[in-house]
């Protein structure tokens, strides 16, 4: 079976431009996160993320040193970044959310 290039779930645009840069085997564990997240949006191992300015239910998912951050838009998930921590530091949430108000 050929590995796949591009999962199934909804990605932004930065989102999938971030995927296409991760090394080949990253990308594919990416991928296969991201393919879970289509049939349980809200796995164990996510956590939420709330933060006030924001209305949508963001959540995150780890994969070692890397979160993959999403909503839940009719109980799929819209990944709208794929990010390294440290130093991430989910500063950024309110403008990954603003194409997807």
């Amino acid at each position: 079976m050929t590995p796949k290039s591009k999962p199934d779930a909804s990605l932004s645009p930065s989102a999938y431009a971030e995927l296409e840069k991760l090394p080949g085997n990253l990308r594919r564990q990416m991928i296969k996160t991201i393919d879970q997240l289509s049939t349980n949006p809200r796995p164990p191992n996510s956590k939420p993320l709330k933060l006030e300015e924001i209305p949508q239910e963001i959540r995150r998912v780890r994969l070692g040193k890397w979160r993959i951050i999403y909503f839940i838009l009719d109980e799929q998930p819209v990944i709208l970044g794929i990010r390294r921590r440290p130093p991430y530091d989910y500063d950024d949430l309110e403008l990954l959310t603003q194409d997807h108000d």
